[in-house]
């Protein structure tokens, strides 16, 4: 199995944690996340460093992931994928065994696709999104990079969410909607 580290630690990180054991492509060899928690443990797995440590692991270490959520901002999420990227992991992107992704689909670094989540056929998901449990995007639909789309969303065909933005739980939008760049979508909205 390829090793991976995870960059935080927090709630999400424990749902990623979940989403990864059930796919068993990749064994988690360790966390980062803040000085104060190294050596502490996380559903198991051990804290082995901080953000500072990303240059020596990248020695021995091939693979991360972002393991931060994201509400108002997608700044934290972006300032840890990049990094990553600059020390030269590769960010795979990570599909639950119980979410369906389209052949017909893509998706870009880094994303992760938890429980129950639906991606159907030429819908584009960018770099170091979340898909969230039970989230539908129908055919068509162009994710851009660093996004959140929340538990149960429905994003309906031909949908565009740009960049940074943050869909809320159960909010749907209309077909062929365009949700602009940074946007915050409350929980349960009806965007149209």
């Amino acid at each position: 199995m390829k090793e991976i580290v995870l960059i935080g630690g927090g709630g999400h990180c424990k749902s990623v944690i979940d989403v990864i054991e059930q796919e068993n492509k990749f064994k988690i060899v360790g966390l980062i996340d803040k000085h104060e928690k190294l050596g502490s443990k996380i559903l198991g797995y051990p804290v082995i460093g901080n953000d500072s440590d990303l240059g020596n692991l990248k020695k021995y270490y091939k693979y991360a992931l972002v393991t931060v959520g994201q509400i108002k901002s997608a700044s934290i999420r972006m300032n840890l994928f990049n990094n990553a990227v600059k020390h030269g992991f590769i960010l795979p992107s990570i599909v639950s065994p119980i979410a369906y992704v389209s052949r017909h689909a893509t998706l870009g670094r880094g994303v992760i696709v938890m429980h129950g989540a639906l991606i159907t056929s030429g819908a584009t998901i960018g770099d170091n999104c979340i898909i969230n449990s039970n989230a539908l995007i129908e055919h068509d639909c162009c994710i851009a990079e660093h996004c959140h789309i929340s538990t149960n969303a429905t994003i309906n065909g031909g949908g565009k969410v740009g960049r940074e933005s943050f869909v809320g739980s159960g909010a749907t939008t209309k077909e062929l909607v365009t949700i602009n760049p940074r946007s915050f979508v409350k929980a349960g909205s009806l965007v149209i």
